[in-house]
């Protein structure tokens, strides 16, 4: 199929989706602040530094689609004018901002923590009153990673708490909810209105960013209709073409959602080696406008990022089920710079695996070496 598929954005989310697109035969072009991006390497990249850059992605591409949920509206509003985007720039635009999603969430009757608006020191108060203490300040745009984030423990922080995040304007408090542990569920739509999904990932963070993901979640079997039924709601309103992610927290009174993501995800890069179709592969799939790929697992799978500083490749492939993705970026302190995929063929190897890349990756994560792995 000859196709151009155009991405906002030439990141390693791009990468891997041109990856995915290329066995296809569609090709790919990104629209990025420079062409030293983990993308240049696999499509055209057009330097988004004037207004004739988004002239020129326009004519670029036949249809198009985005590796990050802030992509500016008013650039989709330009791309709309001629070509399709998706997944469609409503989905975008609620994704953006975190009221906007909270009120989806409500209305589609999935469940999420209590909320305020928050918009000045004394709305502050307010929520905090209101909902009570702990509580989560967060940015209603922007923000990923735990960034644009602060956890409201006592009243002697709300001044602290607001001198922070108040300058970024508006803001929403959230009820802190007592999880157990973090999942996501992916799932894909295509132009016909098929959606398949993949098993929900169990994930665990350090320091605000993914740390590894294990599929599928242990003891999952009674949420992951729940999930399902929670993320089709959501693609079916939307109307919705491509990939969608949507984290969710487990507690005793059942999944409340977090916040959803309008792309592929990193909670689904295992999907590359352990499932039949990769959320890659399928979101190509669903852009171009052909069947969506089988989303069954090949094997139960953990996916370790690679945050800061690379590891010994060497030490990495010497793992038995190690697959190792490096994106081509520079090091930095708190930076995704790649991912292993471990495919183990019991818990007792996957154990033993994650307990050796304990030992290898430079950056300390939450793995460790005496860690067991539930499967």
């Amino acid at each position: 199929m000859d196709k151009t598929i155009g991405i906002f954005g030439g990141g390693q989310l791009g990468r891997m989706m041109a990856q995915a697109a290329l066995p296809l035969n569609i090709q790919c072009t990104f629209l990025e602040a420079s062409t030293d991006c983990p993308s240049a390497q696999l499509g055209q990249v057009i330097v988004n530094q004037d207004a004739n850059a988004i002239t020129q992605f326009i004519a670029s591409a036949d249809v198009f689609s985005l590796e990050f949920e802030n992509t500016p509206l008013a650039e989709v509003d330009a791309l709309l004018q001629q070509k399709n985007l998706f997944p469609p720039r409503q989905a975008l635009a609620i994704a953006q901002n975190r009221l906007l999603e909270k009120a989806l969430f409500d209305q589609l009757d999935i469940p999420v923590a209590p909320y305020r608006a928050v918009d000045s020191l004394e709305s502050l108060e307010q929520a905090a009153q209101a909902l009570g203490l702990p509580l989560v300040l967060k940015t209603t745009t922007g923000g990923y990673d735990g960034k644009g984030q602060f956890v409201l423990r006592t009243a002697t922080e709300i001044p602290e708490a607001w001198a922070e995040l108040g300058p970024a304007g508006s803001l929403i408090a959230e009820s802190f909810v007592n999880f157990s542990r973090e999942v996501s569920i992916i799932a894909v739509r295509g132009q016909n209105g098929d959606v398949k999904t993949w098993p929900l990932a169990e994930n665990h963070h350090h320091h605000g960013i993914l740390s590894h993901s294990i599929v599928p979640a242990p003891n999952s079997a009674a949420l992951q209709p729940v999930a399902q039924e929670y993320i089709t709601r959501l693609l079916q309103h939307l109307d919705y073409v491509g990939v969608l992610t949507l984290e969710l927290f487990v507690t005793e009174q059942g999944l409340f959602a977090n916040e959803m993501a309008p792309r592929v995800h990193n909670s689904g890069h295992w999907s590359i080696e352990g499932a039949e179709c990769s959320q890659f592969e399928n979101h190509i799939r669903a852009v171009a406008g052909l069947p969506l790929g089988s989303t069954a697992v090949i094997r139960p799978t953990v996916m370790v990022n690679i945050i800061g500083q690379y590891p010994k490749t060497e030490a990495i492939l010497a793992l038995d089920g190690a697959h190792l993705h490096l994106y081509n970026k520079t090091e930095r302190v708190g930076r995704k710079i790649g991912h292993i995929t471990l495919m183990p063929q019991d818990a007792a190897q996957l154990t033993t695996l994650c307990q050796a890349l304990a030992t290898i990756l430079p950056e300390p994560l939450a793995l460790s070496s005496d860690m067991q792995i539930e499967l």
